[in-house]
């Protein structure tokens, strides 16, 4: 084992210690070490992380970039300590992209191509968890993150609710989900304890190692599926994991318009259960479908000319 090796276990091991889970660094910084091994590099660079981010993306533009970079920073701040030549990556060296940009918004059969293509991704119960997950996402409209963050204990199988525990803003609630959808997480339960009966996690959606999922695995996984299923081919911006939330908000408000439901007044409950800290966060999917902002703005038109003398 080389120094830079052993100094990587002794950081993680360390972190954890200290209460952090480092379940993403643990996942990514090997294969920063085993790239500067191979590259015969002993301190850790700018250049280097950098160099290791280039080689395994085309183009530097995926949100797990920034990732990487934040994980080489904190194992340099570590390093740094005993080799003054370390180099610290800066914040903002990658920044998270924070540009708005228009959904891709799944059909019923885009959404189900996606799910057939988890077939192709080996051992059933690895197929099952992706399937299950791409299922929950769509039909709860949950984060990514949230969904990911799941415990077993989270699910109450018997009222048919999850609790989302400290997501975006500490905010933690609860989630109500169709029997169809309960349904669908309790063959997946099953299997999972079947197939791995002592997982190392507590984690409801657990990887090929027992442990919980984490993000830079889950999105380049997701990208793959898309691809397979030819979803999105054609669209300007390919369709993104997080483009399902966007998907279950616009479909919801678009049935509530159709139906001639009073969306005003139930903009609140959609804000609640999709854990946003203001109503003002939900109005912004009006602007995500030219037909969502047609029936808003026919409805306004019309409450207006009622309102009139």
């Amino acid at each position: 084992m080389t120094a830079l090796r052993e100094a990587l276990d002794d950081y993680l091991r360390l972190r954890r210690l200290l209460g952090h889970q480092m379940a993403e660094a643990a996942w990514l910084l090997p294969d920063f070490v085993a790239f500067m091994e191979d590259r015969g590099q002993t301190t850790v660079t700018i250049a280097a992380a950098l160099a290791w981010v280039k080689s395994r993306e085309n183009e530097v533009v995926t949100t797990v970039s920034p990732r990487r970079i934040t994980a080489v920073r904190g194992f340099a701040r570590y390093l740094s300590g005993t080799d003054p030549a370390t180099e610290v990556p800066p914040l903002g060296l990658l920044p998270h992209r924070q540009r708005w940009r228009q959904p891709f918004l799944y059909s019923d059969a885009d959404i189900a191509a996606v799910m057939t293509a988890t077939q192709k991704l080996g051992p059933l119960l690895w197929a099952a968890t992706y399937r299950t997950l791409i299922g929950l996402l769509a039909a709860a409209g949950l984060r990514v993150g949230e969904a990911i963050n799941l415990d077993r204990d989270d699910i109450d199988w018997t009222d048919g609710v999850l609790r989302i525990r400290e997501s975006k803003f500490g905010k933690s609630r609860l989630v109500p989900l169709l029997p169809s959808t309960m349904s669908a997480l309790g063959e997946f339960d099953a299997l999972r304890d079947q197939v791995v009966p002592q997982p190392k996690d507590p984690a409801f959606f657990i990887s090929r190692t027992a442990r919980r999922l984490i993000y830079a695995v889950v999105s380049p996984t997701f990208r793959q599926l898309v691809t397979a299923a030819g979803v999105g081919s054609e669209a300007l911006h390919p369709p993104r994991l997080h483009d399902l939330r966007h998907t279950f908000a616009v479909r919801t408000l678009l049935h509530w318009y159709r139906t001639s439901d009073n969306v005003q007044a139930k903009i609140p409950s959609l804000s609640t259960y999709l854990g946003h800290r203001e109503p003002s966060s939900t109005y912004w999917y009006l602007s995500a479908a030219p037909e969502l902002l047609a029936l808003a703005a026919a409805r306004r038109e019309g409450i207006g000319k009622a309102a009139r003398p």
